[in-house]
């Protein structure tokens, strides 16, 4: 049964060319700043070394040829001010930016879990309490908050460490809700009663009968999340508080950037057209894995479609 309905779920993720497409772009994001080292290796720089023969040090620091320094040896042209070879920034700043994005998705995830499981399974007065937490931490305006946290932390301190923590801790409050909404609808089933009549404790009750059950809405959030925390995260590295140079990150790079639109353009585009890329990907498969592990989407999946007749087909084929 459990095999039956897991390959119904990747049928119909499989039967929507945008998640596919989506998951193809991710995947080789992913690749890329894996590959960091290996293709900055490969183009023969690194994301940290200057170039000052690169730079018009009498225009400012513009660099020299066109499209911001593109060759053969810096195959996306330096960085303007500094030399620094653009290709391999960009390649580390995707590591910075996705390992910042998922880190907190986790620690956002852990925390809204525990919180809305115990919400939904203590007593009114554990409700009440854990309620009005959440909507405190819900209402705060979090990029001013992360300002504020990241301003009074050591500059010693790993940034993006730091920033996965501060987005973690302040953002958990939406999977608070959606957990402690779907739990107090669930634990009125029957073999959930069953279960706590028979003297199973809380948790217990939360491990073996609710969070499997959990599982579909939390991955489904969670997928929704991390575009956000790309997001975020560009937000504070471009307002100064995220990762410090040389470390890169896409957000850092776009708040050096923006004083360079005008002399190289390039060096605006090419951070910001990945951010979008990315955060594009993210929310489509996320809008995809929603909808598959809606039970309600059998029914939409009509025969009469393409991704049908390709799931139609799957599934003949299996049986």
């Amino acid at each position: 049964m459990t095999n039956r309905r897991e390959s119904g779920t990747w049928g119909r993720l499989r039967a929507r060319p945008g998640a596919v497409v989506a998951a193809a772009v991710l995947a080789a994001l992913a690749l890329l700043a894996l590959a960091a080292p290996l293709l900055a290796a490969l183009e023969g720089q690194d994301p940290t070394t200057y170039h000052d023969d690169l730079i018009d040090s009498a225009r400012g620091g513009v660099p020299l040829g066109p499209y911001g320094g593109v060759s053969g040896a810096h195959w996306l042209g330096v960085e303007p001010g500094t030399g620094r070879d653009l290709f391999a920034r960009l390649l580390y700043g995707a590591r910075i930016s996705l390992l910042v994005a998922l880190g907190a998705t986790v620690l956002q995830v852990g925390i809204g879990v525990g919180v809305g499981l115990a919400a939904g399974l203590g007593g009114r007065f554990a409700d009440a309490v854990l309620s009005r937490l959440t909507d405190v931490l819900v209402a705060l305006p979090l990029l001013v908050c992360g300002v504020a946290l990241t301003s009074v932390v050591p500059a010693d301190f790993p940034r993006p460490l730091l920033l996965v923590v501060v987005i973690g801790l302040l953002n958990w409050g939406g999977t608070s809700r959606v957990v402690r909404a779907q739990t107090l609808s669930l634990k009125k089933l029957d073999h959930v009663a069953a279960a706590r009549l028979g003297g199973s404790g809380p948790w217990r009750v939360a491990r073996r009968e609710l969070l499997p059950a959990l599982a579909a809405p939390v991955i489904t959030y969670a997928a929704l999340l991390v575009p956000t925390n790309i997001v975020v995260e560009a937000s504070l590295s471009f307002l100064g508080i995220g990762v410090k140079p040389p470390t890169s990150s896409w957000g850092q790079m776009l708040s050096t950037a923006t004083t360079w639109f005008r002399a190289d353009p390039l060096y605006v585009l090419l951070p910001a057209a990945f951010l979008f890329v990315t955060v594009l990907a993210l929310t489509v498969l996320g809008d995809a894995v929603r909808a598959a592990l809606d039970p309600r989407e059998r029914s939409r999946l009509r025969v009469g479609t393409p991704g049908g007749r390709r799931l139609r087909r799957e599934r003949s084929a299996a049986a």
